[in-house]
């Protein structure tokens, strides 16, 4: 099925800002991104450049959402289903020659003081990330303030090691974030995950 004209600027406004943040992606850019005429920009999104930002970012946030439990889904072991995020993590920005960074890290930490609804969005998406990924660990058996604690380290670890990693042009941070975060964890088990519901 071919996407909508709304949906290929979101997605195009997604993947500008993942490379470059929010500041440097003008309207022109994502016109030429999506391959919609400027005018279509302005008829879906009467609020402009912070409209199409905010909710690229809101449909970028719910796709990375579901990134750990489908890493995560295959381990038993904690600790190994913790360097395994990592170690996916590496090979990703690798495979993309670095360029595979979470927009929604890319543009928090540029406009946090700048544009407040960007920052308020990012918020809200983090703390979803925070919340769904409590839901998780807890629905494969961990406590629930072990499950909070464990998410909150765990995403904080990736967006810190993303950012030391495309900076740095090197998979070390993720890969060594996985090795020291990894073993805190070994031998905790992880109940068998839940099937996903059908389409």
């Amino acid at each position: 099925m071919a996407r909508s004209t709304r949906e290929s600027i979101l997605t195009a406004t997604a993947e500008l800002m993942r490379h470059r943040g929010y500041g440097a992606v003008g309207m022109k850019d994502i016109a030429a991104a999506s391959g919609a005429p400027i005018g279509s920009l302005y008829h879906h999104f009467r609020g402009g450049k912070v409209q199409i930002a905010r909710e690229a970012l809101v449909n970028a946030g719910a796709a990375y959402a579901m990134l750990i439990p489908t890493v995560v889904d295959g381990y038993t072991d904690l600790g190994a289903a913790l360097e395994g995020v990592f170690e996916q993590a590496a090979q990703d920005m690798a495979a993309t020659g670095f360029a595979n960074m979470c927009p929604i890290a890319s543009v928090a930490a540029e406009v946090a003081d700048t544009v407040a609804e960007l920052r308020e969005v990012s918020a809200g998406i983090f703390t979803g990330w925070l919340d769904g990924g409590t839901a998780y660990f807890t629905a494969r058996g961990l406590p629930a303030p072990t499950a909070r604690q464990v998410t909150v380290a765990l995403v904080a670890a990736l967006e810190g090691a993303f950012v030391l990693a495309r900076t740095m042009r090197d998979t070390e941070p993720l890969l060594a974030a996985g090795r020291v975060l990894g073993p805190q964890f070994r031998g905790v088990a992880l109940t068998a995950a839940a099937p996903a519901p059908a389409p």
